[in-house]
Formats: C-alpha cells, structure tokens, sequence
C-alpha cells in the first residue's frame, strides 16, 4: 500500500505534468502571436527611454563590453560615473565619452569585490551627480582550464568575487537610489551561465549564479527597478584576446586556451554588442543575448542537456579524455583546419601580449 507521501507526491506529479502541457499549449501560441506583433508593428517606432541627462554608473569601464557601454550611452547624452581598479585607463576612456558626447564623466578608481569600494563609488557617484538611473554591472573575469590541473584552489574564489559579489555589492548600495529614479539594474552575465562549457567550470558557475540571483532579484522588485540581463557570446573583450585566471591562480594571457573555448565561432565587434544593449535596455527588455543565434543553445540546454554535455566533451576536450593541454581539442583542430582566425577573429585579437585589465 502506498504511503500517503507517495500519493501525494504521484498525484502533484501527474497533475503538474499535464496541467502544464494545458497551460502552454494555451499560452505559448498566444505570447508568440503578441510578441511577433509587438516586434513588428510596436517596436519600430517606440523610442524607448530617454537617456540625456540620466546617470549611469558603469563597473569594469576601463576595457571591453563595459567600455563601450559607456561610449554608447555617451553617444545618448548621459552622463557616466566609470568604476574600474585601473584609473589611467579609466581617463582615458572619460575622455573619449565626452568627446563622444557625455556632458559630465566621473572616474571613480575602485574594486568592486570590495564591499567598502563598492559603497563609495555609488556613493561618490550620487554626490556628484545627485541621483542614479542605471547602475550597469559589467566587470568580470575568466578562467580556462580542468578543474583537475588547478594548481592553486584558493586562488579561484576570485573569480566567483568578481563575476558575483563585484557585481551584488554595488546593486546592494545602488538600489535605494533606482528606486527612486525607478532605474535600471544592467549585468553583464554570459551564455555559458546557461550553457555550460568544458575548461570553464569556474566561469560557468559565476555566470549561472549572476543570471538565478537577478532573476530573483527582478521578481522581488516588481515594477520599482528594471533588470536587464546580457547574456552574450564571443566578443572583442579580455576574453577573447586570452586574459584570465589560470590554473596556478595567476592571471595572464593564454591564447591557445582561448582557441580552444572560442574555436571555430565568430567574434563579434564589442560596438555592435553595445549598440544593441542599450537599445534593448531603452525598451526595458528582460533579456538580451547577442549575437541572436546563440538563443537556441539556450533551448537545447532546456530541452536535451544531455546533447550539451555531449557536445562540450566531444568539442572541448581531446579524444582520448586526456588533460593534455588542448592540444587534441576538435575545437581547435576545426580552427586551424580551416584558417578560422584569418576571417573569424577581428585581428586585434589574433595576437595579444599586454592589454587593460577588464575590471
């Protein structure tokens, strides 16, 4: 006789299974009808918010996505508090957003993975500018290796401190202030936060924990502040030039580990990403992953991980299974096969012994 925990249980189980089916087979042909109409008849003429005037703090502005994000909200007629560890990179980058168009720039030189940097340069931020519309969390780090090779463990809770608490500290202190201006809240997280890829387990966790925590956040928030959430894929960034954390716990440059996880996908221009960002960001999108066709990894992930997981080991790591630097990657054998780097890679990113640290 079954207990009455497992009658329960069998009961919500069937009753979930069919009553969702019900659900979506009413709902999804509806929500695709509205989107489709809003995407062709709404959305070509809305003009979404307007940016002049508005405060916007920017994390990681000193080099890639988050440096063109405040070229492109310069571009708009904000006004962009830059928040970075390097402060003669991020003068550099004041320079160039005001040159673009931004009537008032603040450098604020911090590290956000600290909880008292984080406070003053929201803090600064507001002194400065007497309000905050969006707080754009964008700084981050990677890492490329098997978690087996790491040399040095403690080494890669820097990676969760950035990726995660470097972008949480400042939302934690920003928030009164978008609520009062009914802002936005912008992260940076990634599509291997959905889509897990073999060497990146690391990066992968941190990107995860980015997208659960402000999709949870959205949902406590309600209509007072906005959150939008980037998921990008390959672009001109520290990434992709082959700067990160590696296994010794030391961060540098490794180009091969960068053709083994890019391989054969194009790179796109980090412009075009920000461009598309902050339009979506106008129209108070959820989500916003660029280039589009990285969406349908998403379903995969949803609908048969298991052909993930078989497409990350069988394309991430060598043949034999073997540790043996990536050398037998089929992902950078396809690379080299066809030349990928001469048409896939913009050539800034080809070959890389110094650049900004994205942070």
């Amino acid at each position: 006789m079954m207990s009455k925990e497992a009658v329960v249980n069998a009961f919500l189980g069937c009753f979930m299974h069919v009553g969702l089916a019900l659900v979506l087979a009413v709902y999804l042909p509806v929500a695709f009808v509205c989107r489709l109409l809003h995407r062709l008849l709404v959305r070509p003429f809305a003009r979404g918010e307007d940016l002049r005037g508005k405060v916007i703090l920017v994390t990681g502005a000193s080099s890639g996505i988050g440096e063109h994000l405040v070229y492109e909200y310069a571009r708009h007629g904000a006004c962009v508090a830059l928040v970075a560890r390097t402060e003669v990179a991020l003068r550099a980058v004041a320079k160039a957003a005001r040159d673009l168009g931004a009537p008032d720039v603040l450098v604020v030189p911090a590290d956000v993975t600290k909880v008292d940097d984080a406070k003053r340069a929201v803090e600064e931020t507001v002194a400065h500018f007497g309000k905050l519309n969006h707080l754009v969390a964008n700084a981050g780090i990677w890492s490329s290796c098997f978690f087996e090779e790491i040399t040095n463990i403690t080494a890669f809770h820097n990676v969760i401190d950035l990726n995660f608490w470097g972008a949480v500290y400042p939302t934690y202190f920003a928030l009164p202030y978008l609520k009062a201006s009914r802002g936005n809240i912008v992260v940076t997280a990634s599509v291997a936060g959905r889509v897990p890829t073999a060497r990146m387990s690391f990066y992968n966790a941190s990107k995860g924990a980015v997208i659960r925590f402000y999709e949870t956040l959205r949902a406590e928030l309600g209509s007072h502040v906005h959150v939008t959430i980037l998921t990008p894929g390959y672009v001109v960034s520290n990434l992709t030039k082959g700067k990160g954390l590696q296994k010794d716990g030391h961060v540098g440059i490794d180009e091969e580990a960068r053709d083994i996880n890019v391989g054969p996908m194009p790179v796109g221009k980090t412009e075009s990403l920000a461009e598309v960002v902050v339009a979506s960001v106008r129209r108070r999108d959820y989500y916003v992953t660029w280039p589009g066709w990285y969406w349908p990894f998403h379903m995969v992930m949803c609908a048969a991980p298991e052909l993930v997981d078989w497409f990350s080991r069988t394309f991430y790591v060598s043949k034999s299974g073997d540790q043996d630097g990536g050398g037998g990657a089929l992902s950078k054998k396809i690379l080299e096969a066809v030349g990928g780097k001469k048409f896939l890679y913009p050539q800034t990113i080809r070959s890389q012994t110094a650049m900004a640290p994205n942070n």
